[in-house]
């Protein structure tokens, strides 16, 4: 675990930081694989603006160690008095962006955990937190997630916060029932798309795990609350994100280099499949994004593959 805060300064005060914790909330830990990363960030002095929280292969379980965060399915819910607003944030498996108010001074920890994890740790599938996109914590977790939430704001210890994190998934593990185990075809599948980074063929997926497509669809959407296919092509878009932002690192951007390394047909196939998973293209995203690159916040991309 790098648990010392690095963080990142920029003029008239601005600072962000982000401690990562992968280990502490992996196999070791006792969750065996449920939760795939794990980061607390800080950040004070920076102009409020409007975040796009991208699509990916895994849930989100957000805990605001600050104010409450205020978001939507739009920029225009996430601005209007319409827009939910909670501490605790439980996020589904979702296809467009989220869009979140990004305050001067936020505090928190984000963990990404398996869709699969769903059963265990959130006591539902991931198919059934398939909308909103952002749904507040308490309805998922009940009472006890806020008591968690309250401990780890009376701590600064980022070792200590994650540790009581841990602990609390890994009770809601052991009290999972076991009529909650998920069909092992199903499973088969997502880690058989996963290991092709989506860069693989629906005919191969149904003759993999013996079942249908039909058959293989309605039971691994339930489960999910995706399609194989769109399932796979959100973990294509992941790949090619990760890729986008290691090539912008290197000199010009290679576009076309990069949708043939990622399995698209071409340059504008990718650039598609960015504007359905983050609204715009990929050059403007990376210049909304620049900022939360160069602070480290893309260094660990989240190990959905494994």
């Amino acid at each position: 675990m790098d648990a010392v805060p690095r963080p990142e300064r920029g003029p008239e005060g601005e600072f962000r930081e982000y401690v990562w914790a992968g280990p502490l909330l992996g196999a070791a830990a006792g969750l065996g694989g449920l939760v795939v990363s794990a980061v607390g960030y800080r950040s004070g002095g920076l102009p409020p603006v409007l975040h796009r929280g991208l699509p990916s292969p895994s849930l989100t379980l957000l805990f605001s160690l600050d104010g409450p965060v205020v978001g939507g399915d739009s920029a225009g819910q996430a601005r209007s008095a319409d827009a939910i607003r909670t501490d605790i944030v439980v996020g589904g498996l979702h296809q467009r962006p989220v869009y979140l108010e990004q305050p001067p001074h936020e505090e928190g920890i984000q963990l990404d955990l398996h869709p699969l994890a769903a059963r265990a740790l959130l006591g539902l599938p991931a198919g059934a937190l398939a909308t909103p996109s952002v749904i507040p914590g308490a309805e998922v977790l009940g009472a006890r997630a806020a008591e968690i939430r309250d401990r780890l704001r009376g701590t600064d210890d980022w070792a200590r916060r994650f540790a009581l994190l841990a602990a609390y998934l890994r009770r809601r593990a052991a009290d999972a029932h076991p009529d909650r185990a998920v069909r092992p075809e199903v499973a088969e599948a997502w880690t058989w798309l996963a290991r092709h980074r989506g860069a693989s063929t629906l005919e191969g997926l149904s003759r993999h795990v013996a079942l249908g497509p039909r058959r293989l669809g309605t039971l691994f959407r339930a489960e999910t609350g995706l399609s194989p296919k769109q399932a796979a092509r959100m973990m294509r878009f992941q790949h090619a994100r990760s890729a986008v932002v290691r090539a912008a690192g290197g000199g010009p951007l290679d576009l076309s280099g990069v949708a043939a390394g990622c399995g698209y047909f071409d340059h504008s196939h990718l650039v598609r499949d960015f504007h359905q998973y983050t609204g715009v293209s990929p050059t403007a995203w990376l210049a909304e994004e620049c900022r939360n690159i160069q602070a480290g916040a893309h260094r660990y991309e989240a190990q959905w593959e494994a």
